[in-house]
């Protein structure tokens, strides 16, 4: 079974080694610990009790920007990314955000269609956006629905 929690400071190191295990400009510890703190959301995954994914954003105002979700390889393909969005959105909705957004490499069709999944819609690209390879990003965004 998927556990979404809080991350906290002693999972910041296998955070890390997932960082760079999906990354090729990977984030530093240092960069990591930041999202500890207010103004984030920080989440970490386990499934079987085993730490395999994070993901975070920094709210601003009524305001998400997720940062990066990521799933080390081996556990990818069982729901943890899905369950660190769904979990991402509740706590949205809990802060009353009226969006979250990020961007996605305009080649990973896998995640692309995992946050279309999600609920979240193309609004935008952003030429040459990444480097390593140079790349394109989408931009994705889902939108709370208000009564």
């Amino acid at each position: 079974m998927i556990e979404v929690r809080d991350a906290l400071a002693r999972d910041i190191s296998r955070i890390a080694e997932i960082e760079r295990a999906c990354f090729s400009l990977p984030w530093t510890e240092d960069q990591l610990r930041v999202q500890l703190g207010e103004g984030h959301i920080f989440l970490a995954a386990e499934l079987d009790g085993v730490l395999c994914g994070y993901a975070g954003a920094q709210t601003v105002l009524d305001e998400g920007y997720i940062s990066n979700v990521a799933v080390a390889p081996a556990y990818r393909r069982r729901g943890v990314a899905a369950a660190l969005l769904r979990e991402m959105r509740r706590r949205a909705e809990a802060k009353g955000l009226g969006f979250l957004t990020l961007e996605v490499r305009a080649s990973n069709a896998p995640a692309i269609a995992l946050y279309a999944g999600q609920g979240y819609v193309e609004v935008g690209r952003q030429k040459n956006y990444y480097a390593n390879p140079r790349e394109d990003a989408i931009l994705v965004t889902w939108k709370r629905i208000t009564p």
